[in-house]
C-alpha cells in the first residue's frame, strides 16, 4: 500500500477554466485579462486553470501560452491556487518544452493532457511510457495535474492507468471529463487517501458528483456563474429546495455550451463590462449568424443566474466560501 505525504497544494473547490479575452485585432487583451482575474475570484472562484482547451491553448503560440500563464499567476499573487497547461503538441520534445514553459510560470501546478500521451491511441503501454519519460524531464517539487480534454480526441484514462499516476503520488488533481458519474465515484474511490483530487468537468452531473465525493467543479460555465456552482457546494443544506432548483438551472443553462463557445461567455462578460471584444481565435464564423436567437438565450440564463442570487442572497449566504 502506497502512503502518502499532505499535497503542498490543494485544488479543489470551484475551479474555472479560463478565457483569454483578445481585442478586435486578435492580440491577448491583458487589461480584460486582469479585469475577468478579479471576477473570478469575486465570484467565488478556489483555484483558477490557465491556458485550458477554454483558453484556447490550441492557438497560442509557445511563448503566448508562457506570458499569459505568468500573467495569471502573477496577478492572482496568492490569493489563491493557480495550475497552468499548454500541454497541445504530439511530439515529445515539444511537450517537455511547453510543460517546462508552464512550470516556470510560478503556477502552483501544471496539467498534463491525457491524449497527448498516447496521441496515436496506440493504449496503455505506450500512455505508460510517454508518462515515465515526460515524468523525467519535469522538474519534480511542482505537483502537476491531469486533464482529459476533449480536443483534438477525449482521452480517458483507465483504472489501472489513474492508479499509476496517483502512485507516482505526483499528481494532485484530474479534470475529469468522463461525463459519467458511476466513473466519478469510482474514481473518487481509486483517489481515496491520496494527494489527487476528482474535479468533475460536466455540468449535468455536477450536483451529483459534488454530493458522490468530487472535490469540486471544473466545467466551463464557471465563466458564468462561479459563485452558484460555490454556493451548491458549500451552502446546499440551507435549503435543500433551493439546491435542487438551483442544480437544475445550472445543468439546464449549461446545455447552451453548444451554441458558440467561448465565444457566448465573451459576449457575457462583454455585457457585463469585463472586456470589449468576443473575439476568438477558435471559432471563425458569426455566432450570432449560425445560432439564432443566441442573444436570447443569454438573456434567460443571465436572468436565471441573478434569480439565484438573488434567492441566495435572501437566505444571508452570499458571500462564497473558499
Amino acid at each position: 500500500m502506497t502512503t502518502f505525504k499532505p499535497a503542498a497544494t490543494s485544488i479543489e473547490g470551484i475551479v474555472p477554466v479560463m478565457l483569454t479575452p483578445f481585442d478586435d485585432a486578435g492580440a491577448i487583451d491583458y487589461a480584460g485579462l486582469e479585469r475577468l482575474i478579479e471576477w473570478y475570484l469575486a465570484h467565488g472562484s478556489d483555484a483558477l486553470f490557465a491556458v485550458a482547451q477554454s483558453s484556447e491553448m490550441q492557438f497560442l503560440t509557445l511563448a503566448e501560452r508562457g506570458a499569459l500563464g505568468r500573467f495569471v499567476v502573477d496577478k492572482v499573487a496568492g490569493r489563491i491556487p493557480v495550475v497552468v497547461s499548454g500541454h497541445i503538441s504530439d511530439d515529445p520534445d515539444a511537450q517537455a518544452e511547453e510543460l517546462n514553459v508552464a512550470a516556470r510560470t510560478g503556477a502552483q501546478g501544471i496539467v498534463l493532457v491525457t491524449n497527448r500521451l498516447d496521441p496515436k491511441q496506440q493504449g496503455t503501454e505506450t500512455f505508460t511510457a510517454n508518462l515515465r519519460q515526460l515524468l523525467a524531464r519535469l522538474p519534480s517539487d511542482i505537483p502537476l495535474g491531469l486533464y482529459e480534454c476533449p480536443a483534438p480526441y477525449r482521452r480517458l484514462l483507465s483504472d489501472d492507468e489513474l492508479k499509476l499516476c496517483i502512485d507516482t503520488a505526483r499528481f494532485i488533481m484530474l479534470k475529469d471529463v468522463s461525463c459519467d458519474l458511476a466513473t466519478v465515484k469510482r474514481r473518487v474511490a481509486l483517489a481515496e487517501g491520496s494527494p489527487l483530487k476528482i474535479l468533475n468537468a460536466n455540468a449535468a452531473i455536477a450536483w451529483d458528483a459534488m454530493k458522490a465525493g468530487s472535490a469540486g467543479f471544473n466545467g466551463v460555465f464557471t465563466n458564468f456563474h462561479p459563485d452558484l456552482y460555490n454556493w451548491l457546494r458549500n451552502h446546499a443544506a440551507q435549503d435543500p429546495v433551493l439546491a435542487e432548483e438551483l442544480a437544475t438551472f445550472l445543468v439546464l443553462a449549461a446545455v447552451s455550451e453548444s451554441l458558440g463557445y467561448p465565444a457566448l461567455a465573451k459576449i457575457y462578460h462583454q455585457r457585463i463590462g469585463t472586456f470589449g471584444s468576443i473575439r476568438c481565435r477558435v471559432i471563425d464564423y458569426d455566432v450570432r449568424e449560425r445560432f439564432w436567437a443566441l442573444d436570447a438565450v443569454l438573456d434567460k440564463i443571465v436572468a436565471g443566474t441573478e434569480h439565484f442570487r438573488g434567492r441566495i442572497a435572501a437566505l444571508g449566504a452570499n458571500r462564497p466560501v473558499r
